[in-house]
């Protein structure tokens, strides 16, 4: 019988996680409680017994009720020590999981009234960054993200600023919120800003949109990744595509049963995926909301889907050649998946 070795100790990257969303519950019930903050029951009373709350995104009303409980929850954020706060217990929950790497997503506009404006909250989440990265001795980087239910000329000066920034950790550009919502080619301009400055395209797609969002973000807005993807799935050609350029799916499937995109974990179509050579990066999403991290999406590839640690460790190398970290960091990671199997 083929030995079970511990996921936690399999060096990975986490490509997908968002800024609020990877808090944790007893630090959102702390600072709602320190602000005054109500937290709606399906909130307070899910995160006090351990358990995620129920929600399911699909339509437009489960959505809202999603955005609605993440911007109370970011409404907890309120100063320069809650930032710290947030990013350092999120490096020492990765290092937990075995991360080696983290590009966390954020948009410093939800921040930027109560951290004294834009260029502000994006120098605190910077430098809060950097410091939890000497703590805990994990790399981490940032990934400005514009959101995609504002208008377009709001992406291009968040593509300007995140240019600007990318000798202070920035390494990339996204586009989140519901896909079901906008053009990605509205979107177009912001993405040839933040390309032409180096920095990495991932926007959002193929999540509670089908394929044809996947297919906008590559030929829209040249994705080197796309968040989600897994609606890509349902069509053969453009999984052939996918693979064929060797563009990374970020892939969350708690998130993915947790929002109703799929009923059940076994039917995330992560072996879909696998078996067309499509590139994968499992990540967590928003676990403060979903209740799962990063360990927990290898653990939910092997129980539901049979993936054996040989394909675990090919899942963490995708992971770690589809991230921004320098080259030293990569070969250390790769040889950290060879010697967890070997083992």
């Amino acid at each position: 019988m083929e030995r079970v070795r511990d996921l936690r100790l399999l060096p990975k990257a986490h490509l997908h996680l968002h800024f609020t969303g990877s808090m944790r519950p007893s630090t959102l019930l702390e600072l709602a409680d320190k602000y005054g903050v109500h937290l709606p029951e399906a909130l307070s009373g899910a995160l006090s017994g351990g358990e995620p709350p129920k929600l399911r995104a699909t339509d437009e009303r489960g959505w809202f009720r999603f955005q609605r409980l993440y911007d109370i929850a970011r409404s907890c954020l309120r100063s320069e020590e809650d930032i710290r706060r947030l990013v350092r217990e999120a490096a020492e929950e990765d290092v937990r999981d075995g991360s080696g790497w983290l590009e966390i997503q954020v948009d410093p506009t939800s921040y930027a009234p109560r951290l004294g404006g834009l260029i502000p909250a994006l120098e605190i989440i910077l430098d809060a960054v950097e410091d939890a990265s000497r703590e805990t001795g994990l790399g981490i980087r940032v990934l400005v993200a514009a959101n995609r239910m504002k208008h377009p000329l709001d992406a291009r000066t968040l593509a300007r600023l995140a240019v600007r920034y990318a000798d202070r950790g920035v390494v990339g550009f996204g586009l989140s919120n519901d896909e079901r919502r906008g053009l990605a080619r509205d979107f177009d301009r912001a993405f040839e800003i933040a390309r032409e400055g180096g920095l990495l395209a991932a926007p959002h797609g193929g999540e509670l949109a089908g394929p044809s969002s996947v297919r906008d973000c590559l030929d829209d807005l040249h994705a080197a990744r796309v968040g989600h993807g897994v609606r890509a799935a349902e069509d053969p050609r453009l999984l052939r595509k996918l693979a064929e350029r060797g563009v990374t799916c970020e892939v969350c499937p708690a998130s993915n049963v947790a929002l109703g995109v799929y009923d059940k974990p076994a039917d995330v179509p992560l072996r879909t995926l696998f078996d067309a050579g499509v590139p994968m990066a499992l990540g967590a999403d928003d676990p403060l909301l979903f209740g799962s991290r990063l360990a927990a999406q290898y653990e939910l590839a092997r129980e539901h889907h049979g993936f054996t640690d040989a394909e675990l460790a090919e899942l963490a190398r995708q992971s770690v050649r589809a991230s921004r970290a320098p080259s030293d960091v990569r070969e250390r990671l790769l040889a950290g998946v060879d010697a967890w199997l070997a083992v």
